[in-house]
């Protein structure tokens, strides 16, 4: 954890702000969905002075094998549709992070994301839910 939360920091938060109705918040979003991401929240840090990104996008997966597949699938579609990689990915089994600068997600098996409780950390975002 300290070392995701050290390359966070350490990178510069774009000058350019994202809104939920971006391209590459729609594209993640949806390739969230089509792999049955589930409990997919958004929080919009663009009001808090100390937010490393715009947004975070939080999802649970119900496997590390699925947690894999949501961050592949997120990275081949904003590829296709934005023309973007990620700046960077930690890999595990129970939680993938992809830093898109603007965007951070993290895809959870859902007792990791109980325990790290980013929501919470997070409570003064506004907090948006994108289950279909």
């Amino acid at each position: 954890m300290e070392k995701i939360i050290t390359a966070l920091q350490e990178r510069k938060k774009p000058v350019t702000r994202l809104t939920r109705n971006s391209k590459l918040f729609k594209t993640i979003l949806n390739a969230i969905k089509d792999k049955k991401g589930e409990n997919i929240i958004s929080l919009d840090l663009r009001k808090i002075d100390e937010a490393v990104a715009d947004f975070f996008i939080l999802c649970e997966a119900n496997s590390h094998i699925q947690v894999k597949a949501i961050a592949n699938y997120i990275e081949q579609m904003v590829d296709e549709e934005c023309g973007e990689s990620p700046y960077h990915v930690e890999h595990g089994d129970q939680w993938t992070l992809s830093d898109y600068v603007n965007i951070v997600v993290h895809i959870f098996q859902r007792e990791h994301r109980k325990f790290y409780n980013l929501e919470m950390l997070w409570e003064d975002a506004e907090s948006m839910e994108h289950n279909a």
